[in-house]
């Protein structure tokens, strides 16, 4: 989760243009990168917020995400770890569900999707071999990315969480 909450935010790091999103039918642009993680209680999904994802280390989000996480399981959060979302990822992979699309919570421009972390045969170096898997989806509102953007996302998101180093160089 921390490493695609990284990747999230350093791609927003070099694209303030896709952040936005709105209530009411209206388009807002953002400069904040603030991820909403999708959290299951026994009695609903509740969306808390990682503010200025975009400006902390991995280290950072990984620590701030635990927290957050466990203070809203624990019904312990603040109204502010409620509010100022503009993207959000949704995690289903301790579930053991291999691939699902998630529905945008308003105001946030998009919402990504992530499965299981999968064992599947992979080609290194000429020859099978057993590689680890993930699908992701992106669920995103048009009127803030267009379909190539969010292809050229996805790619960034790839590429960061395939080679992890670049995401504290």
């Amino acid at each position: 989760m921390q490493r695609v909450g990284a990747a999230r935010g350093g791609d927003q790091l070099q694209r303030p243009d896709r952040q936005g999103g709105g209530a009411d039918g209206r388009i807002e642009r953002k400069r904040e990168v603030n991820i909403g993680i999708a959290v299951n209680l026994p009695d609903g999904l509740i969306v808390p917020v990682l503010h200025d994802a975009d400006r902390k280390p991995l280290k950072q989000i990984g620590t701030e995400a635990r927290a957050l996480i466990d203070r809203a399981k624990s019904r312990k959060a603040r109204a502010e770890d409620y509010q100022g979302n503009t993207f959000s990822v949704s995690n289903m992979g301790m579930y053991d569900v291999d691939q699902f699309t998630a529905i945008i919570n308003p105001p946030d421009s998009a919402i990504l999707a992530v499965g299981s972390i999968l064992d599947k045969p992979v080609i290194r170096d000429g020859q099978v071999a057993v590689g680890k898997r993930m699908r992701v989806t992106l669920s995103v509102d048009h009127r803030v990315f267009y379909g190539v953007t969010a292809a050229q996302f996805l790619q960034e998101v790839k590429r960061l969480l395939e080679h992890p180093v670049a995401l504290v160089l």
